[in-house]
C-alpha cells in the first residue's frame, strides 16, 4: 500500500468574513502525481497557502508525512519537505540564477547544496549556461525553470506547482509538462495546481476539481473525461 504523504481533511479557511474554502479534503500518496484543477476564484491558491502554513485554518486538519502541521509556522512546513513553487514564480530579480537557487536550500537540505545545484543544472542546462545572469533578465519560461529549480534545491518530499504553465507560449507549455512528468518518473510526489485541464490530466494519476471552494470531483483522469457534465464544464467538450 502506498504511503500517504499529504492528508487535507475538511478544511475551512478564508479572509475576514469571506469563507473561501468550504470543507476541502484531499490526499497525495508518495510518488503520485495529483492534479488540482479549477477556474480562477475556485480556491486553489487559498488552499496552497493553507497547506503551506501561510494562512490560518478556521477548521480542519493538514497532515504531512505523519506530522500534524495544522496551524504550524511555514518554516516547519518547509523543514518537513512540503515545498511550494508559487504562482507567478516569485523569483528574486536582482539576484543571479545561482543565488536564487541557493536560497531554495536556506531552510532545508543546506548540507546538500552542491549536489542539488548540480542536479538542477542537469535538469535545466540553460540555467547552468546563465548561472551568473540576473534572474530578472530571463524569459518567462526560464524564470519558471528557475522557480522549479529553487524548489528542488530543498529536496522536497512533495512539490506543489501552482500554475506552472501560466503565461508561457504553447511550445514552452509542452516543455513544462514534459518536465513535470519527468519529475514524477524520478519518484517525486507532485501536486499540480492548474487551469490547463487537458495536459494536466494527461500526466496525472488522480485529479480533484475545485469549484467555489469545495471539491466537485475526485478520481482518475479517465473518470473525469467520462463525465459529460464535467467535460462540458472544464474541457469545453
Amino acid at each position: 500500500m502506498s504511503e500517504t504523504l499529504l492528508q487535507v481533511q475538511d478544511v475551512h479557511a478564508g479572509y475576514g468574513r469571506m469563507e473561501v474554502l468550504r470543507g476541502v479534503s484531499l490526499q497525495v500518496q508518495a510518488g503520485e502525481m495529483v492534479a488540482l484543477l479549477g477556474s480562477n476564484g475556485a480556491g486553489k491558491t487559498t488552499l496552497n497557502t493553507v497547506m503551506c502554513g501561510l494562512l490560518p485554518l478556521r477548521s480542519g486538519q493538514v497532515c504531512f508525512d505523519g506530522q500534524d502541521l495544522t496551524g504550524q509556522h511555514y518554516r516547519r512546513v518547509v523543514e518537513a519537505g512540503l515545498i511550494l513553487v508559487p504562482e507567478g514564480r516569485k523569483i528574486f530579480p536582482n539576484l543571479d540564477i545561482r543565488e536564487n537557487l541557493l536560497l531554495g536550500a536556506y531552510a532545508r537540505a543546506r548540507d546538500h547544496r552542491p549536489a542539488n545545484l548540480e542536479r538542477v543544472f542537469e535538469l535545466f542546462p540553460r540555467l547552468r549556461e546563465r548561472s551568473q545572469q540576473l534572474a530578472g533578465t530571463l524569459s518567462g519560461g526560464e524564470q519558471q525553470m528557475l522557480a522549479i529549480g529553487r524548489g528542488l534545491m530543498a529536496e522536497p518530499r512533495l512539490l506543489i506547482l501552482d500554475e506552472p504553465s501560466l503565461g508561457l507560449s504553447p511550445l514552452l507549455v509542452e516543455e513544462m509538462f514534459a518536465l513535470i512528468a519527468r519529475l514524477r518518473e524520478q519518484g517525486l510526489a507532485v501536486l499540480l495546481v492548474e487551469q490547463n485541464v487537458g495536459q494536466s490530466l494527461d500526466i496525472a494519476d488522480r485529479a480533484y476539481v475545485l469549484e467555489n471552494g469545495a471539491v466537485r470531483f475526485e478520481g482518475k483522469p479517465a473518470d473525469l473525461l467520462a463525465s459529460d457534465e464535467l467535460r462540458r464544464a472544464y474541457l469545453g467538450m
